[in-house]
């Protein structure tokens, strides 16, 4: 049989909190229902955060709520603080995800706290979801390079996350938000947190910003790491990191795995009919090149 990875589908949060405009609720959840039928496992739905923050997803609960659920899919969230919590819990997410960035500057940016001052936050989080029987997540964000620092330590990185796997999270994704890192940077990088935590407990979020995001992909699969973050068309950015393009486009990563021989259990015809939907319904078209190349098939 062939070696499996992880996808973690981020789109509906990660993608659609960084579009101008509020997409309606029932295309968030078509769109869920679209990705759940090309046979993706792990879907983070929404954020629980203040809508004020993101307003784009003030629909959170209501979006969980008409959600139709399904035997071994996980409907995750990220969750900002105890209140976020509350709403988690009560809208029945099966999975929460924490926060924070390895950038000092970043940080205050996107939480309006320091690091240190974070991690007390978390920590409470991390412990009532635990004792309400829900596994938790954790992002660094801006793992390789900060818009406002430059290149992050990798120190840094190692500190932030071995704090988070410290007080409970199940698994840390490594980002590289403003899509700086290069292979051989991923490659030291992932190496390095994979000996000291264990690869089994890393993922790699890559933003495609400079064309890189796919060979980062590969550096990261060399060192063991076997999940990775993507968004269903590309969809995403940083609202906080200007020029951040999107997320590593599922479709691209599907295409690329599938042929370097790994298992996903992802269909990539549903998964390009996923992409079309939502492409559709924003009235733009995404940078996902596998999507376009499928699409152009498809009308030739």
């Amino acid at each position: 049989m062939a070696e499996r990875v992880r996808i973690v589908e981020v789109g509906p949060r990660d993608g659609l909190q960084n579009e101008a405009t509020f997409v309606p609720t029932e295309d968030k959840v078509a769109l869920i229902e679209h990705l759940q039928d090309a046979g993706l496992a792990y879907i983070e739905v929404s954020s629980f955060v203040h809508p004020k923050w993101i307003p784009q997803l003030a629909d959170a609960d209501e979006v969980f709520r008409r959600l139709s659920r399904r035997e071994g899919v996980t409907y995750a969230a990220l969750v900002p603080n105890a209140r976020g919590l509350e709403r988690a819990l009560a809208a029945g997410v099966t999975e929460i995800a924490v926060f924070l960035s390895a950038s000092e500057t970043h940080n205050r940016q996107n939480i309006n706290k320091t690091i240190d001052e974070t991690f007390p936050v978390l920590e409470e989080v991390v412990r009532e979801a635990t004792a309400a029987g829900l596994s938790v997540r954790g992002y660094v964000s801006t793992a390789f390079g900060c818009p406002y620092e430059g290149e992050v330590p990798l120190e840094r990185v190692l500190g932030v996350t071995e704090r988070l796997l410290a007080m409970g999270v199940r698994e840390v994704s490594i980002g590289d938000t403003i899509g700086v890192a290069t292979p051989k940077q991923v490659r030291e990088r992932f190496a390095e947190l994979a000996n000291r935590f264990g690869a089994e407990r890393l993922a790699g979020h890559f933003h495609d910003t400079r064309g890189t995001a796919l060979a980062n992909v590969c550096a990261a699969l060399e060192v063991g790491i076997r999940t990775f973050d993507s968004s269903v068309g590309g969809l995403g950015g940083c609202p906080y990191a200007p020029g951040a393009s999107g997320n590593v486009a599922t479709e691209e990563l599907v295409y690329l795995l599938h042929g370097m021989g790994y298992a996903t259990g992802v269909d990539l015809d549903r998964l390009v009919s996923a992409g079309r939907f939502i492409q559709e319904r924003l009235g733009r078209k995404l940078p996902s090149r596998v999507l376009a190349a499928c699409t152009a098939e498809r009308m030739a």
